[in-house]
């Protein structure tokens, strides 16, 4: 059986929880699912520019879970961008 989850610090949830290609319904296009916590590694590493050991400290996690949820994430987002799919923001039940 897997461990439980631990509980992230996580500042806020976000103002918008589905981001899509302009001039194409939503129902017509394919969805991925960021978790909080991608969002929140995305927010923490790219747009404040934390390094991963701050950043993880801020979550309240290690640094490698940290990276590992980052990479994640940017697979997420690639995978949208480039293939035109919508981006759910989903907060995780703990």
């Amino acid at each position: 059986m897997p461990r439980k989850k631990c509980y992230r610090h996580v500042e806020g949830n976000p103002n918008t929880t589905f981001y899509k290609p302009a001039g194409i319904p939503l129902r017509e296009l394919e969805t991925v699912v960021l978790t909080i916590d991608e969002y929140e590694a995305i927010r923490l590493a790219d747009l404040e520019g934390d390094y991963q050991e701050t950043a993880a400290l801020k979550m309240q996690i290690s640094r490698q879970t940290f990276g590992r949820i980052l990479t994640e994430a940017h697979k997420i987002m690639a995978d949208a961008l480039i293939n035109g799919k919508a981006i759910k923001i989903e907060k995780e039940q703990y």
